[in-house]
């Protein structure tokens, strides 16, 4: 399905420039243009917008405050001829970040980097509870991204707060609002173990075991005393 698009800026030719883009891009579909970001709320937040090309300096309501009003469902890019504003964009999960005046070339980057979110979106949520993700592969929200890890690699995976951490054998940790239910209802049984209320474990990632913990570099995984009897069985040990 095309990514429905609108564009929120108070700049008329900014619009139409952005408009022009979108209806000559294939994947695309040109949903409406605001001209300030409370114009726009109503669309937004009823779910009417895929990917949002937005202003952050408009009146009443700047860019960046509206962006917490954005559905998590929804993406945002923004466009704006200040640059100083990128890392707080990012932090209220930008998608990208133009600079204007903007190239159709780099509207197309944008375009590209939208297009491949939405597809892994899509594939994660599709993804049945308590199979086996297709092609041993795990796909994770991690907050404005998705990112796809390969289960075998995963060594475990930690509660921190109110997040998840997968950390893994080749590759930096990742970070995701899920549960341990969740998390137990994605990874293949005969191979992940929960060993403690906050950890579960890829028992083929496991090497040593001493004092009621699992050692993996530096680091220590307790395992629970009502779990250790099944873990060192399933270990064989």
């Amino acid at each position: 399905m095309a990514i429905r698009c609108i564009i929120v800026d108070d700049e008329p030719l900014a619009r139409e420039l952005l408009r022009s883009y979108v209806e000559k891009t294939p994947g695309l579909e040109y949903a409406g243009q605001f001209a300030s970001a409370t114009e726009a709320l109503k669309t937004v937040t009823g779910g009417g917008a895929d990917l949002i090309f937005l202003d952050i300096n408009m009146p009443n309501l700047n860019g960046i405050e509206f962006a917490s009003l954005v559905p998590k469902e929804s993406r945002i890019v923004y466009v704006t001829a200040y640059g100083q504003y990128a890392l707080e964009g990012f932090r209220v999960n930008a998608l990208d970040y133009l600079l204007k005046p903007v190239s159709y070339q780099e509207f197309l980057k944008s375009v590209v980097r939208a297009t491949e979110w939405f597809a892994m979106r899509d594939r994660a949520d599709r993804q049945p509870q308590g199979a086996l993700p297709t092609g041993g592969m795990l796909t994770v929200k991690a907050d404005c991204r998705l990112v796809q890890m390969k289960i075998e690699n995963i060594r475990y995976v930690e509660v921190q707060k109110d997040r998840v951490v997968f950390w893994r054998a080749d590759g930096d940790p990742v970070s995701s609002v899920m549960s341990m239910k969740e998390i137990e209802d994605q990874l293949p049984a005969e191979t992940f173990m929960r060993v403690h209320r906050s950890y579960i474990v890829n028992l083929r990632q496991v090497e040593i075991v001493e004092r009621g913990r699992i050692v993996f570099g530096d680091t220590q995984v307790p395992i629970a005393d009502s779990r250790r009897d099944e873990f060192l069985s399933r270990l064989g040990r």
